[in-house]
């Protein structure tokens, strides 16, 4: 048995997570299962639900010690769900980690990231503007109300914001057309058509059948690790740029051109993903893509979030794979 008080940097948080960040080796499924079979404990009461903790109180973990002595391994170099890039009076614009959903759905469990930038601006009117995966990492934008919500997704429905993602791809892309971006950036342009599924995975072809959408998207090399792939492969850092925005575009289509994501059970190979290692020398857990950059084009000035014009905002991604 374990126990510990929890801190006011804490507090707020379900008890699952408040755990974990005292003990990193603990793992999400292992305290699931400790709730179910009511081995947690609040303040000397058992729950049996990933409850809220508050400043002060005493949790105690009622399971094996194996469960917290697993392998001392150095922590990732990461943030605690999120990183505030830029705020206003109208927008957050944050950084969020991997594996944290943007909003709720089926099957999830624990706090999202609108419930957790609600509960930390103390504003429930907070809303998303754009959505990215659970386990990609990045750049959200929000909104801290509805008129700054409605001119923001106007801005996405205008192609007045344009967002670039990073990722580690097998091999170093060539192909496409040269073009001039609007930040001068000059990259490649490559074109497909996705098809969409009721469910699962998206489908990608060179040419359109019934029913596909078209997609577009521009990439650049930024740096080359020889040889880091399986049998002397190379590895790609490279920047994309979303002309269309489908579903899972940027992972299936560089996969369909042979340059699947690094840690991308879905579109890679699980044979090739099993080469590398994290940082600590464990199984690579994410996909190695993220959100890095939002440009802000021309806004009209009726637009609340006019003063954006011509900004950009980039972070740098938290790659975990030893290269």
């Amino acid at each position: 048995m374990r126990d510990f008080i929890v801190s006011s940097k804490n507090a707020g948080k379900k008890v699952i997570r408040a755990a974990i960040l005292e003990f990193p080796n603990l793992t999400p499924s292992s305290l699931q299962k400790a709730l179910k079979h009511k081995d947690i404990r609040i303040n000397g009461k058992r729950i049996s639900s990933d409850t809220v903790v508050s400043e002060g109180d005493k949790v105690e973990l009622w399971i094996p010690d194996s469960f917290f002595e697993k392998a001392s391994e150095p922590k990732k170099p990461e943030y605690d769900d999120y990183k505030v890039v830029f705020e206003s009076d109208d927008l957050l614009l944050v950084n969020k980690r991997q594996g944290l959903a943007v909003h709720g759905g089926k099957g999830m469990t624990g706090d999202c990231l609108i419930d957790i930038l609600r509960k930390n601006q103390h504003n429930p009117s907070m809303d998303l503007c754009h959505r990215i995966d659970m386990n990609t990492g990045g750049i959200v934008l929000t909104a801290k109300n509805k008129k700054s919500l409605e001119d923001a997704i106007a801005l996405f429905k205008a192609d007045l914001i344009t967002k670039r993602y990073r990722c580690l791809v097998r091999g170093t892309p060539t192909v496409g057309t040269n073009v001039i971006c609007a930040d001068d950036a000059i990259m490649k342009e490559v074109s497909a058509y996705l098809e969409k599924p009721p469910t699962g995975n998206v489908f990608i072809h060179d040419v359109p059948k019934n029913g596909d959408l078209p997609i577009t998207s521009r990439y650049r090399v930024l740096k080359t690790y020889k040889g880091a792939g399986p049998d002397g492969e190379d590895v790609s850092d490279i920047e994309v740029e979303l002309v269309t925005g489908r579903t899972h575009q940027i992972r299936a289509q560089f996969a369909h051109m042979g340059h699947p994501i690094i840690g991308d059970g879905n579109y890679g190979r699980n044979q090739y993903n099993l080469h590398f290692k994290n940082l600590r020398g464990g199984k690579v857990r994410y996909q190695q893509l993220f959100a890095s950059t939002l440009l802000f084009g021309k806004i009209p000035k009726e637009n609340i979030h006019h003063r954006l014009s011509g900004r950009s905002f980039s972070i740098e991604p938290l790659y975990d794979v030893k290269l």
